[in-house]
């Protein structure tokens, strides 16, 4: 098979096996209580924006981490013979941002429905449409920040069991609260936001994950060629 046809047949195998996976069970239990800690009805929205993306990131790396290590190693060999072990790891990635995407479209969309449009002081009304935009680009710069994370933490640059989970969800958490952060930038902008009922669209935020995302997932792919 060609790189533009194996891609997908890949993408495909890999979606298949997180289906399946009971592994997928313990994040999106890990996103449905933070949500339910953080977003409440009428609570404003911009506040709970800014906590949708922070759950979001957390179960993004979650997803890289369950995504290439979830396939037995015999599977994953045979498939990587078959094309490449670098394909193999990028179809695994993918396959963990396109789960994180859909999550966070999904949040973004519940968080628009139960918020209040208004300022954190319920004096100013905030614009829906436009919130609501900068809540699901602000849920997308974490997501891809996140699969950043999770494809530094885990294999092939690292290989182990509970302590790379670990490391895993500290460098995430870490990401959130560290000046020069995008995904604290987009968070911090709607929080900031929130308090003058001024919506600012995480543009530059959303760029900057999106390199990132693609410089780390190129490194993991890399690697893999040669630890595979």
């Amino acid at each position: 098979m060609t790189a533009l046809t194996d891609l997908p047949a890949l993408f495909r195998y890999q979606a298949a096996l997180l289906i399946r996976s009971h592994r997928l069970l313990p994040p999106l239990l890990l996103y449905v209580l933070i949500m339910g800690i953080g977003v409440q009805a009428g609570q404003p929205i911009l506040d709970s924006f800014g906590w949708a993306g922070v759950a979001l990131l957390l179960v993004a790396a979650w997803f890289v981490r369950i995504c290439v290590t979830n396939e037995p190693p015999a599977a994953r060999h045979v498939a990587a013979a078959a094309t490449s072990p670098a394909r193999v790891h990028l179809a695994s990635v993918l396959t963990a941002l396109t789960c994180s995407v859909a999550l966070g479209a999904i949040g973004t969309a519940f968080v628009a429905i139960v918020s209040d449009p208004r300022s954190s002081d319920r004096q100013i009304d905030v614009p829906v449409g436009p919130a609501t935009l900068a809540g699901l680009l602000t849920a997308l710069a974490c997501a891809l920040l996140g699969t950043a994370v999770g494809a530094l933490c885990n294999r092939p640059l690292l290989r182990g069991t509970g302590w790379t989970m670990l490391l895993t969800m500290v460098v995430a958490m870490l990401v959130l609260v560290v000046d020069g952060s995008p995904a604290h930038a987009a968070v911090t902008g709607l929080v900031t936001g929130s308090a003058s009922g001024r919506v600012t669209i995480p543009l530059l935020p959303l760029a900057a994950t999106a390199v990132l995302a693609a410089m780390a997932t190129a490194v993991a792919c890399a690697l893999s060629s040669r630890r595979e």
